[in-house]
């Protein structure tokens, strides 16, 4: 992208990235912001790591432009002076929009390539030793909540983001396995004080509605500092309740200079977060949990989503999870998957490649 940017500026062409929800949560360390304020510290933290001149928009944290965009996670548009989209694709290809502004504005005499730019990039920050605490593993098709931070009880910030999850079983029959995850956020430059006493959850769960347990405490860690999450799974049965659980967390926020207890408080949602992403793993760089079952579970069920056995999926026939990746699997934008473009994404994702695909 960066190239294309300095051999199209010059002819008067506007490139801008998008700050949209972060589609995979906990990669290198990273998690969702909870205010506009958070979003723009992560904006001046992509500037600093990529060493980037192109401008940025931030999106409103309702993801307003997010939704409009078809929530792809790494899409690319094309706009002409009257602001009509001329071309776009749902993953970012840079061969391609080159193509694409040939096509529309013209050729460039000289090619920049990356090497020519001396960008200077930067490391995600590290506060603290990360790999103390072992990590949980989550079945593939647990589902991220709405996690509500209770920024009006709060004086501080919130240092530490939740992350909220659930299996498929307590959301569609009320019973089953719930995941809290509570990340320190590196933006803070924060860690956990392991020489203090152990962080702690409490849930106060509705009327008619269990969880257990509903209070616990982290692991005691030998090492002064780390900047590990703190996962707990618990049992919860919510039968037909709508109300949310209101989840405390007590922790000791620390950097070199200071350190302070805090209590913050969510509201935890039963229902999905169409922007919460797909959580990492915790290994380093390392893909989410289950990352491709899904192109792997549409072929393999290809024929049992094809209601109408017209060979081929519409949006409507798919899960909702699959609804919203859509966009992605639609590779020539005629509003169906095919077979063939079912086993094309499953071959992408075997190779650990990005799609290269326009729509």
């Amino acid at each position: 992208m960066e190239t294309v940017y300095r051999d199209y500026a010059k002819k008067g062409v506007r490139f801008y990235y998008l700050y949209k929800a972060l589609a995979h949560p906990d990669l290198h360390g990273y998690v969702g912001p909870v205010t506009l304020a958070e979003r723009v510290l992560h904006i001046k933290e992509a500037r600093r790591t990529l060493g980037s001149e192109i401008p940025w928009l931030c999106d409103t944290m309702a993801n307003e432009l997010k939704h409009l965009l078809a929530d792809a996670p790494n899409s690319e548009f094309l706009l002409n002076p009257e602001g009509k989209i001329v071309a776009r694709r749902a993953w970012s290809d840079p061969e391609a929009l080159r193509k694409d502004l040939e096509e529309h504005i013209g050729s460039v005499d000289r090619i920049t390539r990356i090497s020519d730019l001396n960008m200077k990039t930067a490391a995600p920050p590290k506060p603290a030793p990360t790999g103390v605490v072992p990590r949980l593993a989550l079945p593939e098709r647990f589902r991220g909540l709405r996690a509500e931070p209770q920024l009006s009880k709060a004086e501080k910030p919130f240092y530490v983001k939740l992350r909220a999850e659930a299996d498929p079983a307590l959301l569609r029959e009320g019973k089953g396995k719930l995941y809290l995850g509570f990340y320190l956020d590196p933006i803070y430059g924060v860690h956990w004080n392991n020489e203090a006493a152990p962080v702690s959850f409490e849930v106060f769960a509705p009327e008619g509605v269990t969880v257990t347990p509903a209070k616990a405490r982290g692991p005691k860690v030998e090492q002064p500092a780390d900047a590990d999450p703190r996962e707990f799974m618990l049992d919860a049965d919510r039968g037909t309740s709508t109300v949310p659980l209101r989840v405390a967390f007590r922790y000791y926020a620390c950097t070199d200079e200071w350190c302070i207890p805090l209590t913050q408080e969510y509201l935890v949602h039963w229902d999905a977060d169409r922007d919460g992403g797909i959580r990492q793993s915790g290994r380093p760089g390392g893909a989410a949990p289950g990352a491709g079952q899904g192109p792997i579970r549409l072929l393999n069920e290809f024929d049992s989503f094809d209601r109408n056995k017209d060979g081929k999926l519409a949006k409507e026939e798919l899960p909702p999870p699959m609804q919203q990746r859509f966009p992605m699997m639609d590779a020539n934008s005629d509003g169906f998957v095919d077979r063939k473009e079912a086993e094309a994404m499953v071959e992408r994702f075997r190779n650990q490649g990005p799609p290269r695909k326009k729509l």
